[in-house]
């Protein structure tokens, strides 16, 4: 438990109401979370459920009627034939997290992880054991892992990379061609790729494809909670090789039993076609809030090396205004009334030299946000 450090954007964040109880108007772009409330028509759904008593256990791999859905989902949002043999509903994306390191690595091996990187994964990797090889990566490559970098990196007890496309806390993309090439090293070398697709749906530029075809050694992770809007619902799934479902069943069984079940009714929905445009309504405001702050916060001081592709973030060098991105972030919260996140936050590599924006609150609320920033700076 000394390995797993908490995020410090939550001390933010309570911060944040205090001040709030007391009077105070925050602008809250720290927590990576949708302003958007679940559509109605999911709700609806989740409320049908509960009213005609489908509350009781599903199988640990989920409801075989979600199952096929996201199959049909993959073909029809990628093109790619997923059976539904493949796919695990799981207890948000934290779980299939918790599932695909469980089935793939034992203490002692080596996971290649991207510095900066979403916090849970190292985490999770600790949890198990395992060693965690943060890789650190900039502008350069995007923020992103690349083939170069894992072969440097790779070494003899390594057992698995895990990639996000787009990512936390950057919101940037690997190119197709360039995660085709990192499966088949990974795959020369008999080791097991983890995908985090989490953000897919909210991908605003550059080719959208899915890793599901990228091999027999991937596992990818999804999510209800950042395009569907159900964050609350707890609810996401993973898609695996064959060999591989087995286990993850087994231990699906014995960690969580299975997802929520009125969750996976109300997700039937989610997947619907019916909803679709409202869902890329969504998407379509969160671009707009991401071409609004990213030339405004840059205006500001924050360099912004690279401009995201997707998700709702902002990755921004604070070291022309502070040299201490932590004290920055409380400053900004106490005297300008903006809450943003410490690079502290998602790992070692330059961190007090960034923070992260939060596109997840409304246009107006992101103009209020630098304009105050803006004083702050002056």
């Amino acid at each position: 438990m000394s390995s797993i450090e908490p995020f410090h954007v939550m001390d933010i964040l309570a911060r944040a109401r205090q001040l709030e109880s007391q009077g105070r108007h925050i602008v809250h772009m720290e927590v990576g979370e949708p302003d958007f409330v679940t559509l109605p028509g999911i709700v609806d759904a989740g409320r049908q459920a509960l009213a005609d008593g489908k509350v009781h256990y599903t199988p640990a791999t989920g409801l075989v009627e979600l199952r096929e859905a996201i199959s049909a989902w993959y073909l029809r949002e990628y093109d790619e034939v997923v059976p539904m043999e493949r796919i695990v509903v799981t207890p948000g994306a934290s779980g299939a997290l918790q599932l695909a390191l469980g089935v793939t690595v034992n203490p002692g091996d080596g996971v290649l992880i991207a510095d900066p990187g979403y916090p849970c994964n190292r985490h999770m990797v600790a949890m198990y054991g395992a060693e965690i090889h943060g890789i650190p990566v900039d502008e350069t490559s995007n923020f992103q892992l690349n083939l170069d970098l894992i072969r440097q990196h790779w070494q003899s007890n390594s057992r698995a990379v895990m990639l996000a496309s787009p990512s936390n806390p950057t919101g940037t993309l690997i190119e197709p061609a360039e995660l085709g090439r990192i499966c088949d090293f990974v795959k020369q070398q008999q080791g097991v790729v983890i995908v985090d697709e989490i953000y897919h749906g909210l991908i605003y530029q550059g080719d959208v494809i899915s890793a599901v075809g990228a091999g027999d050694n991937v596992i990818v992770i999804n999510s209800f909670s950042k395009y569907f809007g159900m964050t609350g619902w707890r609810l996401g799934w993973l898609v695996a090789p064959y060999e591989l479902i087995n286990p993850i069943d087994r231990l699906a069984q014995n960690i969580f039993l299975a997802p929520a079940t009125p969750s996976q009714y109300a997700a039937l929905v989610a997947l619907s076609e019916s909803l679709k445009p409202a869902l890329d309504e969504r998407r379509n405001q969160f671009q707009q809030r991401r071409d609004y702050l990213l030339p405004a916060i840059r205006e500001l001081g924050f360099e912004t090396p690279c401009k995201p592709q997707g998700a709702f973030y902002l990755y921004a060098r604070s070291t022309a205004l502070a040299g201490d991105s932590m004290a920055l972030c409380r400053d900004l919260l106490e005297q300008a009334g903006v809450a943003i996140t410490p690079g502290v936050d998602f790992g070692n590599n330059h961190s007090n030299d960034f923070v992260r924006f939060a596109y997840t609150t409304g246009m107006d609320e992101l103009k209020t946000g630098v304009s105050a920033i803006r004083q702050y700076l002056s």
